[in-house]
């Protein structure tokens, strides 16, 4: 937990109502999920797709070649995409962000998910 605490000390967080907000805008941004292929393929967020936390060091600049997008990250609960959100900070991702409470929040909310 000290490592996920020290990691949301360099990043930008949003909430699941802000991420809502910038879809209802048509706001040009990238979704990604964060989580295990498995847990993904059981249901996500609408609009997200799947780099998984073990994998998007290795992959993100094939995903997503432009360092300014915008990128917003989601896991199970926050921790997984708060340090994924800080090793892409680390990578020259200047526009990243971590949606707090990840799925847990994003289902309680009421807000789409696909599977």
């Amino acid at each position: 937990m000290r490592l996920v605490e020290s990691a949301r000390k360099s990043i930008r967080e949003c909430s699941v109502v802000d991420v809502k907000a910038r879809f209802d805008r048509k706001d040009l941004f990238h979704f990604l999920d964060v989580r295990e292929e498995s847990e993904f393929s059981r249901g996500h967020a609408a609009g997200a797709r799947h780099l998984g936390r073990g994998i998007l060091e290795r992959d993100i600049e094939q995903m997503i070649p432009d360092k300014e997008a915008e990128i917003i990250l989601y896991c199970g609960g926050g921790f997984r995409s708060a340090l994924a959100a800080q090793s892409l900070g680390k990578m020259g991702y200047r526009r990243v962000l971590s949606m707090a409470g990840g799925i847990r929040a994003w289902r309680e909310a009421g807000l789409p998910l696909e599977k």
